[in-house]
């Protein structure tokens, strides 16, 4: 038996209350019905009239865009970006917020996801509520920190490049960028013309000059000359393999971070913001205490930063193995800490390649996972190690928060969790708990 389709309400709007602040940059407002609003550009305590952009009747909840401001907030400021807005751009989700009122909403987002997946209040956490910003990044209302040293552009049909809409493939063409680095800029990809592409990733490295684009061709597309305004390494995407070829110049860029140079091939994961690298090794270290001697473990450990500075401070006694799934990161940790006798890295996934190694007791363990999170099986694995203490670096709370509930059932729990700002004006928002061992169920 057929039965009709729910009716769309996109386009609906309604005058609504805003509540507060939820997970993925928008907040929890209510229509008259009751039923549930995820509201765009809005703030909590605001009254707007919000504009359904995703949703039918009888949907669990919606998604819209507060189109009109009844009633202000206090930390609300005028959108400092062009093409910020409703239907805009969708890089930024907190423009219409002044900077701290932002660290206060990912703050909220934080005790949240803690409370709700893991049972735990900020105190219990280890916590004391705040999310710093980086060094440099404590600005004033209406300025906005250049800090994005690498930035994915997209091209319309036109061959003009620009940035998504919000959960959109439609193009927002923009001739600049606020929160990408000046060294991202100066490469001018806004300024010229991309026939045949579909996207453009512009990496401009820290502590070297070195500066790449990754051309993603459209389908049958052929690649052009590529001329910007400074040099640059350049690599396309295969469009039948997807895999990263080799156009001219050197395949990786070098990183500057912790005294030493890391190269890092292929876009590699490495963190965007220019200060993340040292202020999380540096929240790391300080959480673990590592002593001379220790054996680590390192897991997801892309090219290595985190095994590097384990193995620096647990000498030659000591031992570090990482574990990392992308091959040429593995290549890449190999080739950065090679001078580094006590550290072995090996490629696979944690949850296949650690229980190969034989491995029945460590010391110190770091992980890093992807936006997922590690998982109930990793968790218990890691556990079973009975390390002294764990550092968990997460992107995501609500992953982090999830894997927190798992670690308490395998006797670990949070003494101390900071929270760090790298990535402002967006929902993201880095954290990094210290755990050891607890007695279970306590």
């Amino acid at each position: 038996m057929q039965t009709e389709s729910a009716a769309s309400l996109v386009g609906r709007e309604y005058e609504v209350e805003v509540g507060p602040v939820a997970h993925g940059g928008h907040c929890v407002a209510r229509t008259e019905a009751g039923q549930v609003l995820f509201v765009r550009h809005a703030l909590p305590g605001e009254r707007v009239v919000a504009r359904v952009t995703e949703g039918e009747e009888g949907a669990r909840f919606l998604r819209a865009d507060a189109v009109r401001v009844l009633t202000a907030s206090k930390d609300r400021v005028a959108a400092p970006c062009p093409y910020s807005g409703p239907g805009r751009c969708g890089g930024c989700d907190w423009q219409h917020a002044g900077p701290g009122a932002q660290r206060r909403l990912k703050a909220a987002v934080i005790a949240e996801q803690l409370a709700r997946l893991a049972g735990l209040t900020p105190q219990q956490a280890g916590w004391d509520g705040t999310v710093a910003p980086a060094p440099g990044d404590k600005v004033a209302k209406g300025e906005v920190p250049a800090w994005r040293t690498r930035v994915q552009y997209a091209v319309d049909a036109e061959g003009r490049a620009g940035l998504r809409r919000h959960r959109s493939h439609e193009v927002e063409v923009i001739d600049h960028c606020l929160i990408a680095s000046p060294e991202v800029e100066e490469l001018g990809v806004e300024a010229r013309a991309w026939p045949q592409i579909a996207s453009v990733e512009a990496i401009a490295a820290t502590g070297s000059h070195d500066r790449q684009v990754i051309l993603t061709p459209s389908p049958g597309g052929r690649l052009p000359i590529v001329e910007l305004d400074r040099p640059v390494s350049v690599q396309r995407i295969g469009e039948r393999d997807q895999a990263v070829h080799r156009v001219h110049g050197r395949p990786f860029v070098r990183e500057r971070a912790v005294g030493r140079t890391w190269r890092v091939g292929e876009g590699g994961f490495w963190q965007v913001h220019p200060k993340a690298p040292d202020l999380l090794v540096e929240a790391v270290m300080q959480g673990l205490m590592p002593r001379k001697g220790d054996m680590a473990l390192d897991l997801y450990c892309g090219v290595g930063l985190f095994a590097g500075a384990l193995a620096e401070r647990v000498g030659e006694r000591g031992a570090v193995l990482g574990i990392e799934s992308g091959k040429r990161a593995v290549e890449d940790a190999r080739h950065n800490l090679q001078d580094l006798e006590r550290v072995r890295i090996e490629e696979g996934k944690v949850e296949q390649v650690l229980p190969r190694t034989g491995i029945s007791e460590v010391d110190l363990i770091v992980l890093d996972p992807p936006r997922s999170g590690a998982g109930h099986p990793t968790v218990r694995h890691l556990a079973s190690l009975a390390p002294r203490r764990i550092a968990y670096v997460a992107c995501d709370p609500a992953a982090l928060a999830r894997d927190l509930a798992w670690f308490a059932e395998e006797g670990y729990r949070p003494v101390t969790l900071r929270a760090f700002d790298l990535f402002p004006f967006t929902h993201h928002v880095e954290c990094v708990a210290i755990l050891t061992p607890a007695a279970k169920h306590a």
